[in-house]
C-alpha cells in the first residue's frame, strides 16, 4: 500500500524494520499516521517482510527519529535500516504503447516473452514473437527491500526451548555492529549481519554464546553470492549421540549418583548425608549459575536459571539441603527432557535434508563417468541416475524412462512414470530404469533446499499468538517475582510469621515464576504443524499463515489447473465452409504457435498427434483477454472466445447452436476466423477434466463449514457444467480484475482464501487473507502465496484447513494447561501445601507435557472424509450472486 505523492528531485529515501504488526490493519494505521507528518510521502509498509519505506523531503523538519517515535507511539518496535538496504524510489514511466489495450492491467515490461490472457482460455499465453509486454492481467507485487543479508552463520547446540532463542538474540543485539540476529530453534542455526570494520569479531560472538551455556560449531562467514547448500547436519561429534552421552545427560547422571549416595548414607549417618546433599547442590548449580550470570549481564535478568539458582541457594541457607538438591536434580532432568524433545522436533527437517545424496555420477562430454559431490553439480551438468539411486539434483530427463518415487518430497505414495523432457526432483528415488538427467538447479536452489528454507523462515517468523504469549510472559515473570519478594517479609513483619517458613514459600514462588511451558506452548505446536504439513506436501509460510488458514470460512478456487487437471484435450472439431477438420487444426495451431497456455498446447498437440503439418505464422499478437492473432498464408486469422468472435466475425445460427451444445457438455470452445473476411472457419471444442479428488475436496470443506466458490474466465455454460459435477458455487467470464473484485467482496463478509496456480491469479492470491498455490513444486508454487500444495490435490486444501485448526486447538490446550497449572501452584505454594521440589517438578512437568502434546500433531491424519450419503446431496451448484455485476 502507498499513500502520499512522490516529490521529485530532493527526496530522501528512508527505511525501517517494524516489529509487532499482527495483521494487515496495522499497515493502515502506520500509513495513516505517517501520512500526516510534514514532508513525508510514498509511505509503503510491507506486512510480510515487516519493512517500511518512505520518501522524506530534504527540507522537511521531520527527522528519522520523529518517524521512529511516531511508530513506537502506535505500539510497534522499530529499527532504522542502513542505506544499503533501501532501494531507490520507483521511477514513474509513461507507457509508450498507449494504443495497446491492457484491460486495466499493469503492463509489466519485463523480459517475459509476452503473456496474453484470453477469456476463453482463462490463463496466460506466452508468444515469443510479441513485443515483450506482459498482458497477463496482473500487477507485479512490489517487494520491499530486504534487510541486509546475513554474513555470519553458525550452529548453536543446546537450545531446549523457545526462550533460549530470545536469550541469545538479546545478548547478541547488545554487541556493537551486530544486527539482524536470526536464531532458528528447530534447525539450531544462527545467522546475523556483522557490519564492515566492526569492533565485534566472530570470536567474540562465539564467546558470548558459549557464556550463555550453549555450544557453537560450523561457524561460516557468508558472502552475498554464496552458493553453498543449506547445511542442517549436526557436527560430527554430535551425530548419533544417546542422551547419556550428551553434556546434559552426564550432568544428570552425576547428580543422580550424588543424590543416591546421599540417601544411602542418610540411613546410617544423617549428618554426613546433609553434606553430600550440599555438595550435590553446589556441583549441580555451578553450570546454571554461570548461565544465569551471563544472561543477567546480557539483558535477561528474569531467566529460569536465575530463579532456580536463587531458590536452591536460598533453600541451602535455611537448612533445606535435601530439598535444594532435589530442586537442582529435577531441574537438570527437565533440561535433559526438553533437549530430547527438541531433538525429536528437529528430526523432520534433518531427515528432509538427508534425502539428497552426497554424491552423483557425472557424465563427461566424451561419455566417461566419475563420482563427484552432489553439492558440486552445476546447471547443465549431465548426471546418470541408476535404478535405486536418489536423484542428486533438480533437472530434466534427457534420456530414459523410469518410475520415480517422489513421496519424500510431495508425499505422493504411488511412483510416477517419467520420460524424456519431464522434470525430476532432487531426493526422489529412481525405481527401475536408467536415466540421464540435465541439472537445472544447483544444490542451494533445488526443491529440497527451497523447502528447507521455507520451513526455516516459517519457523523463525513468530505467529501472532506466539508474540502475544511472549509479551504476556515479560510481565508475568517480574510480577510473580514481586509477589515472592513481598511474601517473604510481609507475613513475618505484619503477622509475626516464621521467617524460615515464608522464605521457603517465597522460594517456591520463584520456581513457579518460570514461564517456560507458557512460552513454549505456541512455537512447539507451530513447529509440529509446519513439520507435518511439509511431510504431507503442504508448505506453509509461517505461523501467521498457519493460524489464519483455520479461520477461513470461504475459499475461492481458480478453475483451470486447480479444480481441473490443467491438461485439456481437443474433444471435437467442427469445420465450416469448404474447410476440413485437418485444415482447422493446422491453421489454429499455426496461430497458437509459441504459446505456453494449456489450451494452445492441446491444439498444437492434436496437430502433432494427427501428423498434420502446421504452416508458418508471422506477426503474432494478442488482444488481452480476447484473442490471439497471426498472419498465416497471407490471411489475418484469429483464435478467440465465442464472445469476441461474435463481435469480430459473423456467427450464424448454426454456429451459435453448435457452440451452445458444446459448452453445455462442459467444453471450452475456441473459434477460428478470418478477420478480414469476418468468416468463421471452424470451431474447436476442448475439455479440461476435473481433478479426480475435486468433488471430495469440496465436500470435505463443506463438512468443515467452509464455503467453496469457483472463479473462471471461461464461459458460463462450461463453468456451470463443471460446477454442477463438483457441487460448487461459480462465477464465469471473469478477467483477473474481476476475480480480484470478487475476492474483495467476499473478504468484507468473512475470512477468505484463494487457491490458484500462482501466475495469472497473483492479484487475487495476494489480496485474499490466505493465498494457496497449487503447483507440483515449481518455483511459482513455492514462492507465491502463503502456502503451496506440492501434490496439487483439492483434498489437500481441506487437509490444510484441518491442520490449521488442529494446530490452533493444540495451542489453546497448551496455553490453558500451562496457565491453569501455574495458577494452582501459585496458590498452593503461598498456602504452604507444596514445597520446592514439587514446584520445580510442576514447572518441568508442564514444559514436558506441553512439548509432548505438541508432538501429537505429528500423528495428524488429515481432514475427515464426509459420509457417502452426504457427498451427493445438499451441495447444489449455483452461480455466485456477486457475479451478476460482471
Amino acid at each position: 500500500m502507498t499513500t502520499g505523492l512522490s516529490t521529485p528531485g530532493a527526496d530522501e529515501r528512508l527505511g525501517f524494520r517494524v516489529d509487532g504488526m499482527d495483521c494487515a490493519s496495522c499497515v493502515g494505521k502506520i500509513e495513516t499516521a505517517l501520512g500526516r507528518l510534514g514532508g513525508i510521502s510514498e509511505v509503503a509498509v510491507n506486512f510480510a517482510t515487516e519493512t517500511l519505506l518512505l520518501s522524506r523531503d530534504a527540507t522537511s523538519k521531520t527527522t528519522s527519529k520523529d518517524i521512529a517515535k511516531k511508530i513506537r507511539s502506535l505500539g510497534f518496535d522499530v529499527t532504522e535500516l542502513p542505506a544499503s538496504a533501501i532501494p531507490a524510489a520507483p521511477v514513474q514511466r509513461s507507457d509508450a504503447h498507449a494504443g495497446h489495450d491492457h484491460n486495466g492491467c499493469a503492463g509489466d515490461h519485463g523480459a517475459c516473452g509476452g503473456d496474453h490472457d484470453h477469456a476463453h482460455h482463462d490463463h496466460d499465453h506466452g508468444h515469443g514473437g510479441c513485443s515483450g509486454h506482459d498482458h497477463a492481467g496482473h500487477a507485479p507485487t512490489p517487494r520491499a527491500a530486504p534487510v541486509s543479508p546475513p554474513n555470519v552463520s553458525m550452529r548453536v547446540e543446546g537450545m531446549d526451548c523457545a526462550s533460549c532463542v530470545g536469550k541469545i538474540e538479546v545478548a547478541l543485539a547488545r554487541m556493537p555492529d551486530v544486527s539482524d540476529v536470526r536464531v532458528n530453534f528447530t534447525t539450531e542455526t544462527l545467522e546475523l549481519t556483522l557490519g564492515a570494520g566492526a569492533l565485534t569479531k566472530v570470536a567474540d560472538i562465539e564467546k558470548t554464546i558459549k557464556s550463555l551455556g550453549f555450544g557453537v560449531s560450523n561457524t561460516r562467514e557468508l558472502s552475498a553470492s554464496s552458493d553453498a547448500a543449506i547445511d542442517v547436519e549436526p557436527a560430527p561429534a554430535m551425530r548419533n549421540q544417546r542422551w547419556w552421552q550428551t553434556r546434559k545427560g552426564k550432568h544428570v547422571i552425576g547428580l543422580g549418583l550424588l543424590m543416591g549416595s546421599a540417601y544411602v548414607v542418610a540411613q546410617f549417618i544423617p549428618l554426613y548425608a546433609e553434606w553430600i546433599f550440599a555438595a550435590a547442590v553446589i556441583a549441580g548449580v555451578i553450570p546454571f549459575a554461570r548461565k544465569a550470570f551471563a544472561l543477567a549481564t546480557s539483558g535477561s535478568p528474569f531467566s529460569i536459571e536465575t530463579l532456580m539458582v536463587v531458590a536452591s541457594i536460598g533453600a541451602l541457607v535455611i537448612g533445606e539441603a535435601e530439598e535444594a538438591a532435589a530442586v537442582v536434580f529435577l531441574f537438570a532432568v527437565g533440561e535433559l527432557l526438553e533437549s530430547v524433545a527438541a531433538g525429536r522436533a528437529r528430526a523432520g527437517i534433518k531427515a528432509l535434508a538427508s534425502l539428497v545424496p552426497k554424491t552423483a555420477v557425472l557424465l563427461d562430454s566424451n561419455g566417461g563417468q566419475r563420482t563427484v559431490p552432489a553439492s558440486a553439480l552445476r546447471v547443465n551438468d549431465l548426471v546418470l541416475v541408476r535404478p535405486g539411486d536418489r536423484v542428486p539434483a533438480d533437472g530434466q530427463i534427457l534420456q530414459g524412462t523410469s518410475s520415480l518415487d517422489e513421496s519424500p518430497i510431495t508425499g505422493e505414495s504411488v511412483p510416477r512414470s517419467k520420460t524424456t523432457g519431464e522434470s525430476v526432483f532432487a531426493g526422489s528415488i529412481n525405481v527401475d530404469g536408467v536415466l540421464q538427467v540435465s541439472v537445472e538447479k544447483t544444490a542451494s536452489d533445488n526443491t529440497i533446499s527451497r523447502i528447507i528454507q521455507l520451513v526455516e523462515q516459517a519457523q523463525s517468523a513468530k505467529a501472532p499468538t506466539a508474540r502475544f504469549i511472549e509479551n504476556f510472559s515479560r510481565y508475568y515473570t517480574p510480577a510473580v517475582m514481586l509477589i515472592a519478594a513481598l511474601i517473604i517479609p510481609v507475613p513475618p513483619l505484619a503477622m509475626n510469621g516464621d521467617w524460615d517458613t515464608w522464605i521457603y514459600r517465597g522460594l517456591a514462588l520463584l520456581l513457579i515464576a518460570c514461564p517456560c511451558a507458557l512460552v513454549l506452548s505456541t512455537p512447539a505446536a507451530i513447529a509440529s504443524g509446519l513439520a507435518v504439513g511439509t511431510r504431507r506436501g503442504l508448505l506453509i509460510k509461517g505461523g501467521n499463515a498457519l493460524e489464519t488458514i483455520g479461520k477461513v470460512r470461504a475459499i475461492a478456487f481458480d478453475k483451470t489447473g486447480t479444480l481441473t487437471e490443467g491438461k485439456p484435450r481437443v474433444t471435437e472439431v467442427l469445420a465450416l465452409g469448404n474447410n476440413e477438420e485437418s485444415d482447422v487444426i493446422a491453421l489454429a495451431a499455426a496461430v497458437e504457435t509459441g504459446s505456453s497456455h494449456p489450451l494452445a498446447k492441446a491444439i498444437i498437440g492434436r496437430a502433432e498427434t494427427d501428423g498434420i503439418a502446421v504452416p508458418l505464422a508471422r506477426d503474432a499478437s494478442a488482444t488481452a483477454g480476447k484473442a490471439v492473432h497471426a498472419t498465416v498464408a497471407g490471411r489475418r486469422l484469429a483464435v478467440s472466445s465465442p464472445t469476441h468472435a461474435a463481435k469480430a466475425a459473423t456467427l450464424g445460427a448454426l454456429e451459435r447452436s453448435a457452440i451452445e451444445k458444446l459448452e453445455d457438455l462442459g467444453n471450452t470452445v475456441a473459434v477460428l476466423f478470418d478477420e478480414q473476411a469476418r468468416e468463421v472457419l471452424g470451431l474447436i471444442a476442448l475439455r479440461d477434466e476435473p481433478r479426480r479428488d475435486a468433488r471430495e475436496g469440496v465436500a470435505q470443506l463443506k463438512a468443515m463449514g467452509v464455503r467453496s466458490v469457483m472463479l473462471t474466465g471461461d464461459n458460463q455454460r462450461t463453468a456451470q457444467a463443471i460446477a454442477k459435477g463438483l457441487g460448487i458455487e461459480w462465477s464465469a467470464e471473469l478477467l483477473p480484475q474481476d476475480k480480484l473484485d470478487l475476492v474483495n467482496e467476499m473478504k468484507r463478509k468473512t475470512k477468505v482464501a484463494m487457491v490458484g496456480d500462482g501466475i495469472n491469479d497473483a492479484p487475487a492470491l495476494a489480496t485474499a487473507d490466505v493465498g494457496i498455490a497449487m503447483g507440483g513444486g515449481t518455483d511459482v508454487a513455492i514462492e507465491t502465496a502463503d502456502a503451496a500444495l506440492l501434490k496439487s490435490r483439492v483434498t489437500d486444501v481441506a487437509h490444510l484447513v484441518a491442520l490449521s485448526r488442529a494446530t490452533m486447538a493444540n495451542i489453546h490446550q497448551n496455553v490453558i494447561f500451562a496457565l491453569a497449572l501455574k495458577g494452582v501452584f501459585l496458590v498452593t505454594s503461598v498456602l504452604g501445601l507444596t514445597g520446592l521440589w514439587i514446584a520445580v517438578l510442576a514447572d518441568t512437568g508442564a514444559t514436558a507435557i506441553v512439548t509432548l502434546n505438541a508432538l501429537r500433531l505429528l500423528r495428524f491424519k488429515g481432514a475427515k472424509s464426509p459420509e457417502d450419503s452426504g457427498r451427493d446431496e445438499g451441495m447444489p451448484s449455483r452461480q455466485l450472486i456477486a457475479a451478476e455485476s460482471h
